[in-house]
């Protein structure tokens, strides 16, 4: 490579490392001006602000005294909701107790009363056996008696042969 060339090269790197420094001092020189219109904007707002602090921070302590009041009531609030639960469940577990104890009962009552029901209804077979034994037999057979006495009355009160006027449906079939 030859003098001239190197020399070219570097003019066109200092050339651009010139335009590079160029262009950083713009960009700087913009900044600065970004820099200048916020601090005007803030220099205008920063009163506001101030005006605004008291306020602040009386909101601020006005809400620390609300958060510690309520922390004391959660505690009073989570106290007593335990206790309601316990002795909600205090009260369950005597109902359940009082439950199974009336189901108990129940159980027992109920298998005394299907015990009298099944007394009660041999009892009943027991009298209707004795009724139709004692009495209803005796009756059919008083009532076979008194039959078969009125059919041989019947029988000798006719005294002979009956008349063909009399005949019976059944007799006519062998007429």
């Amino acid at each position: 490579m030859d003098n001239q060339t190197l020399l070219y090269i570097m003019t066109a790197f200092v050339v651009i490392a010139g335009l590079g420094l160029l262009l950083q001092v713009g960009l700087m020189f913009a900044w600065y001006k970004t820099s200048r219109s916020i601090d005007r904007k803030l220099s205008v707002l920063m009163p506001k602000v101030e005006a605004l602090l008291p306020k602040v921070e009386a909101i601020l302590n006005s809400s620390h005294k609300v958060v510690e009041n309520s922390r004391q009531q959660i505690v009073d609030i989570a106290s007593k909701t335990n206790d309601i639960l316990d002795s909600t469940k205090r009260q369950l577990a005597k109902v359940e107790e009082v439950l199974n104890d009336a189901t108990g009962r129940a159980k027992v009552q109920l298998e005394k009363a299907e015990m009298v029901i099944d007394d009660t209804m041999s009892r009943a077979h027991e009298t209707v056996a004795l009724v139709q034994n004692g009495i209803t037999r005796p009756l059919r057979e008083i009532h076979g008696v008194a039959a078969g006495i009125r059919a041989a009355m019947a029988h000798l009160a006719r005294s002979g042969r009956p008349s063909v006027a009399t005949a019976t449906q059944d007799d006519e079939m062998f007429i």
